[in-house]
C-alpha cells in the first residue's frame, strides 16, 4: 500500500505582504499553482515508494508524499524523542520515530537504514545528519535563495526566526483577520510562524533546520529553476 498521506492547509508558499504591493492582487493565483505543484510531488512519490527498493529513497518518497512539510514533520517527530537533548536516536527509538509518524517501512528496511546510516557502528545517529541526507538534492541557486530568505526574516541574526524578528518586516495591515479584527498583530505572526510548523505543534519559532527542512519539500515539488527563483523572489521580495 502507498504510505499515509494527510491533507494540509499549508501553501508551499506562504506569500504574506511584507509591504504593501501588487503581491496582494497575485497571491491567490500563485497560491493555486503551487497547490499543483505540490499534489504532482505527492503523486511522484507514492509511485517511488512502491518502485524503489532502497531505505533511504522510500522514506524519503513516503515523506514527501505527506506535501512539502512532510520532512520538516518528521525531523519534529524525531526532536520530540529527544529526551535529553544529545540529537543522537538509538536503533529504538529511531523505528519508535518512524512509527510514530505514521511511516510503514518493513522492519528490515528500517534496519538496513539505520545501518547505513550509523558507519562508525555506534549503536546511534545523529537525526540532524540523518535529516541533511534525507532532503531531496537542492542546486547551488536554490539552496542561495533559501538562504537569502531567512536571512532577512531573521534579524537579530541568532538562527530563529520569531515575532520580534517579523515585526517591521512583515505588513499585517493588509491580512483579512486583522483588517476584519478577528486577528491581533502577534496572532498574525503566530499564524505566519505556524505555517512552517508541523500542525497543532507549532511553538512560534523557525529555525534554520525547519526552514531548509521545509524548503527542501517545496523544491522537490518544482521541476524548473526558473520557477523556484520566481517564486522565492516574489515571496520574499529577494
Amino acid at each position: 500500500a502507498p504510505p499515509p498521506t494527510r491533507s494540509s492547509q499549508e501553501t508551499i508558499f506562504p506569500i504574506f505582504e511584507l509591504a504593501p504591493s501588487h503581491l496582494v492582487g497575485i497571491r491567490n493565483a500563485k497560491m493555486a499553482s503551487t497547490a499543483r505543484h505540490e499534489k504532482e510531488m505527492q503523486r511522484k512519490a507514492e509511485k517511488t515508494f512502491e518502485e524503489t527498493d532502497d531505505p533511504l529513497e522510500k522514506l524519503r518518497a513516503a515523506c514527501l508524499a505527506r506535501g512539502a512539510s512532510g520532512i520538516k514533520g518528521l525531523g519534529r517527530t524525531f526532536r520530540i524523542m529527544d529526551d535529553d537533548g544529545n540529537k543522537q536516536l538509538n536503533f529504538d527509538e529511531f523505528a519508535k520515530g518512524l512509527r510514530d509518524y505514521g511511516v510503514m517501512l518493513e522492519k528490515s528496511q528500517v534496519k538496513q537504514l539505520f545501518q547505513d546510516i550509523d558507519q562508525d557502528n555506534s549503536g546511534s545517529i545523529s537525526f540532524d545528519e540523518f535529516l541533511v541526507n534525507l532532503r531531496p538534492p537542492m542546486s547551488k541557486n536554490r539552496k542561495k535563495l533559501v538562504d537569502l530568505a531567512f536571512a532577512k526574516l531573521d534579524r537579530t541574526h541568532d538562527g530563529e526566526i520569531t515575532v520580534d524578528d517579523l515585526k517591521g518586516v512583515y505588513d499585517v495591515k493588509h491580512h483579512p483577520k486583522y483588517i476584519s479584527g478577528d486577528y491581533t498583530e502577534d496572532q498574525v505572526y503566530k499564524e505566519f510562524l505556524d505555517s512552517f510548523d508541523t500542525p497543532g505543534e507549532g511553538d512560534g519559532i523557525v529555525t534554520q533546520e525547519e526552514w531548509f527542512n521545509y524548503y527542501s519539500g517545496v523544491s522537490a515539488s518544482i521541476d524548473e529553476d526558473c520557477y523556484f527563483d520566481l517564486m522565492m523572489r516574489k515571496s520574499w521580495k529577494l
